[in-house]
């Protein structure tokens, strides 16, 4: 776009501050609406796959990902002792590494640096509380009482969005698959210099996830009841309950868990917004958009594919209505993708039924589908 913009940002997590960064750097006026106080990350470690290294290299930050974090490229399957099963090479797209672990509090230090050294403005503590698109622009305020007109503004504020609620009402919240993530941070094993995923049929599965040379995360996925919230007293025992099967490398990293504080329980729901993911010249991206299981590692890569993809559209088209048509029917397809074969994962890991539409999709094997190493723009 020869004009440069103002873009409001609402959402100052992964996609978020990635999109501002992209925007800044091209020229365009971008803040961020942040509803925390302050700068954090909220889980452990983080997956990014060479699609999402990609994006981090067009956005200048992939050396400084790599330092903080620990890459790696193979993926070892054990058997609940820990023994090796196979070893599975991991794609990289172009040159970039296959995947690099890193923590998120890290990332989220590297993404605002990156955001405000491109000239974002990042408001904490704020969030949109009246929004008026008048088809030429956006006017916006916000719960630290500021307000402004924006070219555009852009939903990057996560599965449970509220720029989603005011676009859409109920029609698209979140659906609880029934299963459930515990994640906790401990020290990195000599042995684990990638994801090493020990299987105990479809009973139970954990993984053990390098994000740093001295730290990994040891993550589980149980089926647990929607209303199920582990007790703060005990989580650290209750994890330890669920993967009671499990000896070797496994029963090591638990051994260290003995701050119920330290585990993170989060419930694995999905978002699918099936009308188009924009109203006039407010639109949503990322896990506000489509929300997928994390069974394929590509939920914060789809969204800063979004962010990058978006960014490049405004660049390319003439007007904004345009890009977001342009943008939306590049996205769509990949996310959706993305989205159904990491659901079918999730229910061929744990012996749910697939549908005839599944098996097709988990044809292609995974870990490594070649679709999501196809550049996204």
């Amino acid at each position: 776009m020869a004009t440069p913009l103002r873009v409001l940002v609402h959402g100052g997590g992964i996609g978020g501050l990635t999109l501002a960064t992209a925007l800044a750097r091209g020229g365009h006026t971008v803040e961020v609406a942040e509803l925390r106080d302050e700068l954090e990350a909220l889980g452990v470690g983080i997956i990014q796959p060479s699609n999402a290294l990609h994006v981090m290299r067009e956005i200048g930050v992939l050396d400084e990902c790599l330092a903080a974090g620990f890459e790696w490229e193979v993926l070892t399957i054990a058997d609940p002792a820990g023994n090796t099963l196979a070893e599975i090479p991991q794609p990289r797209m172009g040159d970039a590494p296959s995947n690099n672990g890193i923590p998120r509090p890290a990332l989220a230090r590297i993404l605002n640096a990156a955001a405000v050294a491109a000239g974002a403005k990042i408001r904490f503590g704020t969030t949109i509380t009246e929004l008026t698109d008048d088809g030429a622009g956006v006017d916006v305020t916000l719960s630290d009482g500021s307000s402004g007109r924006w070219d555009l503004v852009v939903g990057f504020d996560g599965i449970g969005s509220p720029l989603r609620t005011r676009l859409y009402g109920d029609r698209y919240a979140p659906r609880y698959t029934g299963f459930a993530n515990w994640r906790v941070t401990v020290p990195r094993q000599d042995r684990v210099r990638g994801v090493l995923m020990s299987t105990a049929g479809q009973e139970a599965k954990a993984l053990l996830t390098p994000i740093t040379g001295e730290l990994m995360y040891l993550g589980a996925v149980f089926a647990e009841a929607e209303d199920f919230r582990p007790d703060p007293l005990r989580a650290h025992e209750q994890l330890a309950e669920r993967l009671a099967m499990f000896s070797g490398p496994v029963a090591e990293a638990l051994g260290h868990v003995t701050d119920p504080a330290a585990v993170v329980y989060s419930r694995i729901s999905q978002v699918t917004v099936e009308e188009p993911w924009h109203v006039g010249r407010v639109a949503l991206a990322g896990d506000a958009a489509h929300a997928s299981t994390p069974h394929i590692a590509q939920g914060a890569a789809m969204a800063v594919e979004d962010a990058l993809v978006l960014a490049r559209s405004l660049d390319s088209e003439d007007r904004v209505p345009a890009a977001l048509a342009a943008w939306e029917a590049r996205r769509r397809p990949r996310a959706m993708w993305v989205q159904a074969i990491s659901r079918a994962v999730l229910k061929q890991e744990t012996g749910s039924a697939t549908t005839p539409e599944e098996d097709e999709l988990l044809k292609v094997g995974i870990p490594g589908a070649a679709h999501v190493l196809v550049k996204p723009y």
